[in-house]
């Protein structure tokens, strides 16, 4: 069964890169973009420019770690796509944490506590 809230459609990617809105913090890039839904859908991306597969995937398992950390402060009703960028190598999880903290604080996708 897959779950609802990762994106997979090509299409949406397209209409999340060509429609979306986007920003950048040291560690991760933030693609996003409203949804008709009650829920957040989100993927997670790392280029071969960050490295090969085993790089690439460690980046994507800070990045995916560090959001369910946030997750249940982030607005629901978004796309959001966060893709690695080449100096997540060598970056501690706090370090990317703060990263995608600042990138989803910046662009108003978490909640006001």
């Amino acid at each position: 069964m897959l779950r609802p809230e990762v994106l997979r459609n090509k299409k949406d990617f397209s209409a999340i890169y060509s429609k979306g809105k986007s920003t950048g913090d040291k560690y991760v890039v933030v693609f996003y973009r409203k949804n008709q839904l009650d829920y957040t859908r989100t993927a997670f991306l790392a280029s071969k420019k960050v490295g090969k597969s085993v790089q690439r995937n460690k980046a994507r398992r800070l990045m995916k770690e560090s959001y369910r950390e946030v997750k249940d402060s982030v607005k629901p009703g978004n796309d959001i796509i966060m893709i690695a960028r080449n100096t997540i190598n060598g970056a501690t999880y706090f370090q990317v944490q703060k990263s995608l903290k600042n990138a989803l604080s910046r662009v108003k996708l978490l909640k006001e506590d």
